[in-house]
């Protein structure tokens, strides 16, 4: 086999790239970047954003003569359409998510939104079903404050903000503890509840919607393209090995 590499007195013949890369943990972020070159191979940018997103990588990685240009691209052996190409490749990403998942997101969005709900909370836990009942009859008859009890007696770290969690959302709490409250109403104290090892007590305190924000949607995009690019590793890894041909195709399935 052809030499491609030589290291110091060492020579890296074809076939050992891939066994090589492995053993240093190198061959999954090498196959991703790959499937994600060709997944934005055809995406496109003005001559106006090329020139930004030049500006952008220069000034992010101290780049401003051509001396410090030439010293760059000697250090990461790269040619300057190599250059120009990495400065416009997190645009071209996200050009593609937004081509590719954009218009499916509002329907997305709501298949998620139950979880992305959020909500602010009171809790007070404790392996006491009798301390759970008597300061659930305390705090419904008015004698002591929910925040009072949670210092008092709450055994997690909620102790410290006086009962108070959030905002949080929905898909953060203990499933148990999440029902109950996409079930409450704000200010609803819900009698004493098993949530695992613990008896809580939770009384809802707000209730925030989740909204399909720009920051939501890129959020969401976010999503859709890491689930798409893990999908695509997995395809991969159920067929790659460290002995694969280094002239193996890596094609990318469409979302």
């Amino acid at each position: 086999m052809t030499v491609v590499l030589t290291i110091g007195n060492r020579s890296i013949k074809a076939e050992e790239v891939l066994p090589i890369m492995a053993g240093y943990q190198m061959l999954p972020q090498f196959l991703q970047e790959i499937l994600i070159d060709q997944a934005i191979e055809s995406i496109e940018c003005t001559s106006e954003e090329e020139t930004t997103a030049r500006q952008q990588f220069y000034t992010q990685n101290q780049i401003t003569t051509d001396e410090t240009r030439q010293a760059w691209l000697k250090r990461h052996g790269m040619t300057q359409a190599q250059l120009d190409s990495l400065a416009t490749r997190d645009l071209r990403v996200e050009k593609y998510k937004r081509q590719t998942w954009g218009p499916k997101l509002e329907s997305y969005f709501l298949s998620r939104k139950d979880r992305l709900d959020k909500v602010i909370y009171s809790l007070i836990r404790t392996q006491d079903i009798g301390i759970a009942q008597e300061l659930y009859f305390r705090i419904l008859e008015g004698e002591q404050s929910f925040a009072e009890l949670a210092r008092a007696y709450s055994q997690g770290p909620e102790a410290q903000t006086d009962g108070l969690i959030g905002p949080v959302e929905l898909s953060v709490p203990h499933p148990t503890l999440a029902q109950i409250l996409t079930l409450s109403q704000p200010g609803q104290l819900s009698p004493p509840t098993r949530v695992g090892e613990w008896i809580v007590l939770v009384r809802l305190e707000r209730f925030i919607p989740a909204q399909l924000d720009e920051s939501m949607r890129r959020r969401l995009l976010n999503e859709c393209f890491n689930e798409w690019l893990q999908n695509q590793l997995e395809q991969l890894n159920s067929f790659i090995s460290t002995d694969v041909n280094s002239d193996s195709a890596v094609t990318p399935t469409a979302p």
